[in-house]
Order: structure tokens, then sequence, then C-alpha cells
């Protein structure tokens, strides 16, 4: 149940959230591969080998080699799951220079992160000062002191190519350290500020999500979404990666549709379709020219339709429209005062009440003359 390298933002911070760690139940396979994956600040992960054999494990800090100086960061994957991640997402294998991890951090090691980390807004504020002096078309987004404290990274936004070169030796000459710069997109902007998302939950970006797609517009018309909603958008303004997530079962339930969705030809007129549920094999249709009439058919019965119309057969929609009338029927009663449930109680109570006293009160016999 732990957000991989999310303390590393705040080194006091906790390292806890509410996302599912799957990984905990999978054995270790430290022993079949050195391969380890270290995460950094934000969302910045790189690849090392434990040459020295040390004993290192998930969630663990370590210090790593960097060119130059050295760096802090936490240990997400070791051994064979790492070497796969590292063969995934490593598009040229050959030409990536693995570091070695040097020890596990010491109290010292984190002191100085934590000093490093208090240098990074203030030099950010100053650094985006500096662009709009320049005017620059560009915006930094963020800025990440190694844990050495000699080598900055600094994140921008451009549209289009910048010319930083006389902003790199201002950014030299002003915070008196090694820069670098690195150029993300709008998705690993939101990554790295965070958030809380309209399903309540931190940003995937920020927590667990690594790997950043582009995501089309297909991908929500073969769910049956509208791309342009508002809620399809995510905190960076653009559509939101967890669409990608139920993709694969849209895509199984897509084959069972015919591949385009024609026109009905009915007794009634011809039927056009405006709306598709796949996961209940669905359409729901509407007669031209016709006003409010719309009913759902299954997907076996669009196909019979189909080859109905094709032998010249227009079946009746009677059946059809009794049924959607029937599903789409809600009438809602609201009595006029609302206080009816209070009043019915309340006189359900007295009438107890009443029947206790009525029960209980002795009877007294009077005298006769």
């Amino acid at each position: 149940m732990s957000c991989n390298g999310c303390s590393l933002n705040n080194i006091e911070g906790s390292t806890y959230t509410d996302s599912y760690d799957w990984l905990n139940d999978l054995p270790d396979t430290s022993d079949k591969s050195d391969f380890v994956e270290v995460k950094f600040k934000s969302t910045r992960r790189e690849y090392y080998k434990n040459s020295d054999g040390l004993d290192i494990k998930r969630g663990d800090r370590v210090v790593v080699s960097t060119s130059p100086g050295h760096d802090i960061g936490e240990v997400t994957l070791t051994g064979y799951l790492a070497e796969k991640q590292f063969y995934r997402k490593i598009k040229n294998p050959s030409n990536y220079k693995l570091n070695n991890i040097y020890r596990k951090s010491s109290g010292n090691d984190l002191k100085l992160l934590k000093e490093a980390r208090e240098r990074e807004k203030p030099t950010m504020i100053r650094a985006r000062q500096i662009v709009n002096e320049l005017g620059l078309e560009m915006k930094i987004g963020d800025v990440e002191f190694r844990g050495d404290n000699r080598k900055a990274i600094f994140y921008y936004l451009a549209d289009g190519r910048v010319d930083f070169r006389e902003l790199i030796k201002v950014y030299a000459r002003e915070f008196q350290i090694n820069i670098e710069m690195k150029q993300i997109g709008a998705r690993q902007e939101a990554g790295i500020v965070g958030g809380i998302g309209s399903c309540g939950r931190e940003l995937c970006c920020s927590s667990w999500l690594t790997n950043f797609k582009t995501i089309s517009s297909g991908v929500a018309v073969k769910q049956g979404l509208s791309p342009a909603a508002l809620k399809m958008s995510g905190a960076c303004g653009k559509l939101k990666c967890c669409l990608l997530y139920e993709l694969d079962v849209y895509m199984e339930a897509q084959k069972d549709f015919p591949k385009e969705l024609l026109n009905l030809e009915l007794a009634n007129g011809i039927a056009k379709p405006f709306k598709t549920d796949y996961l209940k094999k669905e359409v729901w249709y509407t007669i031209e020219g016709s006003i409010g009439t719309s009913f759902n058919l299954s997907v076996s019965k669009i196909k019979d339709i189909i080859q109905k119309n094709k032998r010249g057969i227009k079946p009746e929609i009677n059946a059809f429209e009794s049924k959607a009338k029937e599903e789409n029927k809600m009438e809602v009663k609201l009595d006029e005062r609302i206080d009816r449930f209070d009043k019915k109680k309340n006189n359900r109570n007295r009438k107890r009440r009443n029947f206790k006293s009525k029960k209980q009160t002795p009877r007294i016999a009077g005298k006769k003359n």
C-alpha cells in the first residue's frame, strides 16, 4: 500500500496512499537480475546496476552514481521485473548507460537532500522571472535539484522550438549550479504538480502511472462517449488517461456488433441509431421524422432486422415501442406536505400512548344509592 517515490517531494512526508500495491504479492527476484529501477522527484525514473549485491528492496532510499556526482532516489523495482521494465521502456538499450548503486542512504544523505529540496521553490520562481525578462515562449514547470546539491534539472513546456542557450548562461550565473533543461508535456506537468481527480482520488499520473501515452478522441468514441464532453478532460486539459483502462473490454465487445450500424427499414419508418451501449450489447434508435419515439434493440435483433430488410421485409415496431415506453416510464408523485412522514409517525405514537394509558388506568366503581 505504499506510494513509491511520493515521499521524495517532501522528506518528512508520509509514504502511504490508498492505492493497492499488487507488487507486494510477487516474490523477490533480486538473485536473478541485478537491474534496479529508482524513482526520483516527480515522475523521473532511471535504471541502475546493483553490482555490489547490496541487500535492497522496494521502498529503500539509495545513493546512486550520476555524471557527475551522485543522487538519492527510492527503489521501485528490483530483479527480473526491473529488467523487463527496462527493455520495455528504453527504446535503445545499447545506448543507455547503466550506472551503479553506491549504498543505502544515510542520515547525512537525507539531510543534504532536504537542503536541496528547500532550494527548489525559490529557484523556480526566479527562473520564471528570468524567462519573462528574456521574452522566451516557454514555461518553467518545475525545478529538481539532485541529491548532491550540485546540479538542477529545469522542466519546461513549450509549443515550438526554443533557443535557450542564453537562458542557460543566465541560470548558471544566477544559481551557481550545473543546469540541465528537460522538455515535458502537459501530462507530465500534471504529474509533477499533482492533485485530486474527478473520481475523488489522487491523480494517476502523480501516484502510480509511469507511462504517459497520447490519447486520441477515437478512444472515447469507441467507448460510446463524447470526446467533447467537459468531464472527459483531466487536470492537464487533455483526455483522461483512465479512458485507456477499459478500452480492451469495449474493443472485445464491439466484435459482436455489425461493422457499420445501418439505418433500419421498419413498418413505422426509417430507424436511425443515436446511442450504443457496448457492454449491454444494445443500440438505441429513433424513428425519422417522429418526436419522442425511441427504442433499444439487442445486437441479435438488429442483425435479424438487417437480414429481413435485405429480403424486402419491414417488421413492425409496436412490440419494441411498448417495451421502450415501459422501461422509460418513471413517474414520481410527491405529497405537497413535506412533513407527511413525521405526521404519520406522531399520530402512531400518540395512538400507542393513548392505548397504554387506557390499559393502565384502573376503573373506580361508583356507590349505589
